[in-house]
């Protein structure tokens, strides 16, 4: 079985308002592309942008309050459990939801919704993608902490937006880390393989309630030929042949081989949009980053593919994967 632990489903109006791409994605298209591909099941979130934002402010590509509502994520966290329990519950059968968050705003609020929404559909963690909307990941030491003792009484774990560029002071994959430390009884695992930081890998390694994925690898990859600031600079780097990204894969999983999880970050395993100043075009496409982990070795394309990610959801039997 292989599971794709990182896909959005939804609508973002800051990439689509600002003429980025990709900036949609519905349950139909993810799991009909999917299945062509060779996936069997998938975690999905919603998009990342929301609804608490201004949305002529979004035409500018600013992000600030003043939205038509009040409780970030409240709409978009509803509006994609409903399209997988009620609209399509045929295709969502082969998913496993998590909601997203806001880690700073409005906490006591957002926590409110959750409970209610966990008393009417199931969902399997939390997601949380900081740098886009501007909110310290640290907050959940602090304004947040809500969110770390709803995860750990719900047995829920989160799935965390990571960065190591300086610049990015909302997501770093240290703060991450420390977060991780501080709250032993909730599982973390850090997106985008910590940007190929090789300190932060180790670091995940050792910790036992922590693992990482490898969304949008492909382009993570040509990152690195790019020499872009993304991801990390060569004296931390991660030893390996980025020009050949399932070479990268394979040595992650040798590395790694119970914390690598992965994941395709569909649709967003291509991006096209505005980075450090200037427009850039890093595409890739589903069935390459499904042709990634497909080269791996049985024995590690079972585990990344599947194992791993049971180990952090801590799913009790395998029915969970189907729910039921």
């Amino acid at each position: 079985m292989l599971i794709d632990c990182h896909n959005h489903l939804g609508v973002d109006l800051f990439f689509y308002l600002n003429g980025y791409h990709p900036y949609a994605q519905d349950l139909p298209a993810m799991v009909t592309e999917g299945r062509h591909c060779g996936v069997d099941r998938w975690v999905v979130f919603p998009m990342v942008s929301n609804l608490t934002f201004d949305v002529p402010a979004m035409r500018r590509a600013q992000l600030v309050a003043g939205g038509c509502e009040a409780v970030p994520y409240a709409f978009e966290n509803e509006r994609m459990l409903r399209e997988v329990y009620e609209l399509y519950p045929d295709l969502g059968r082969s998913t496993l939801p998590f909601v997203i968050l806001d880690p700073l705003r409005e906490a006591a609020a957002q926590l409110r919704q959750l409970r209610a929404l966990h008393a009417r559909y199931p969902f399997y963690g939390l997601k949380i993608q900081a740098t886009m909307i501007q909110s310290d990941v640290g907050a959940l030491l602090r304004e947040g902490r809500g969110f770390l003792e709803f995860a750990a009484e719900f047995n829920l774990p989160f799935l965390i937006h990571s960065s190591v560029a300086p610049e990015d002071t909302w997501s770093q994959a240290d703060t991450i880390l420390r977060v991780a430390e501080a709250t032993p009884q909730v599982r973390f695992c850090l997106a985008h393989s910590c940007r190929f930081d090789q300190a932060s890998l180790d670091r995940v390694a050792a910790l036992p309630n922590t693992w990482f994925d490898c969304a949008a690898h492909r382009i993570h990859c040509d990152g690195v030929i790019r020499e872009l600031s993304y991801v990390a600079r060569a004296p931390r780097r991660f030893s390996a042949d980025y020009r050949d990204p399932a070479a990268v894969l394979r040595a992650l999983a040798e590395a790694y081989p119970t914390k690598l999880i992965w994941g395709s970050d569909t649709p967003f395993q291509s991006y096209v949009a505005e980075i450090d100043g200037r427009f850039v075009s890093l595409r890739s496409t589903y069935a390459a980053e499904v042709d990634c982990v497909q080269s791996l070795p049985e024995n590690l394309r079972r585990a990344v593919g599947c194992d791993n990610l049971r180990a952090l959801l801590q799913l009790p039997d395998a029915t969970l994967l189907t729910r039921g």
